[in-house]
């Protein structure tokens, strides 16, 4: 990372489903300004922002009169386009992250390799289907969408918990920060942490 560099990107998408203007910055302060149509995906970004001490202001409109799919799906690419464009040439990070978070009954774990390899390994089964009007199902299509653009190595494990909400709060809390240790600068990293030479 170059002296002074601000690790922040914008990013914008628009297609027939959904038009999406999205800002996220590695090295914020945990400010949150969500504005989706999803209200429990808001709360999760506001919680993944928080533990993670990045800045992110997400403006969605999507066919959320059809469901919310296209909505999740698309604020995943995006977040994942801009994490990989604020984070450059990955210089001097620490590059791996683990995280466990416990949430009242449940136990989430996160582990993340900012490897330009990406992967999802999800490991979670809930008790319901649906939180409110959010379909549980739709956790794994915004993960696997974050770590296709992010090109990071994701792995998730649900280890245990009987209330759904606290299960996927307990995700993104542990996404978050996860994340920020992989994110973390290290004074002690010459150049790019991976023995290829890149990443």
């Amino acid at each position: 990372m170059s002296e002074g560099k601000q690790r922040a990107a914008q990013i914008e998408r628009n297609t027939n489903e959904t038009q999406i203007a999205l800002s996220f910055a590695v090295d914020g302060a945990g400010e949150s300004k969500q504005n989706s149509g999803v209200p429990f995906l808001d709360h999760m970004l506001d919680l993944f922002t928080r533990h993670g001490h990045f800045d992110l202001t997400v403006k969605a409109k999507g066919d959320i009169e059809i469901d919310y799919h296209h909505t999740v799906e698309d604020i995943g690419i995006c977040l994942g386009h801009a994490l990989r464009e604020a984070l450059g040439d990955k210089r001097g990070i620490k590059r791996y992250g683990n995280a466990f978070v416990p949430m009242d009954d449940a136990l989430a774990q996160v582990v993340i390799d900012i490897s330009n390899r990406p992967h999802l390994e999800y490991r979670a089964t809930y008790p319901t289907n649906m939180v409110g009007q959010f379909p549980t199902e739709l956790v794994h299509e915004f993960l696997w969408k974050l770590a296709l653009e992010a090109r990071i190595n994701l792995h998730v494990i649900l280890h245990y918990g009987h209330n759904t909400h606290h299960m996927i709060e307990a995700i993104f809390k542990a996404l978050g920060r996860a994340l920020d240790e992989a994110t973390t600068i290290d004074p002690r990293v010459k150049g790019v942490p991976s023995t290829k030479g890149v990443l």
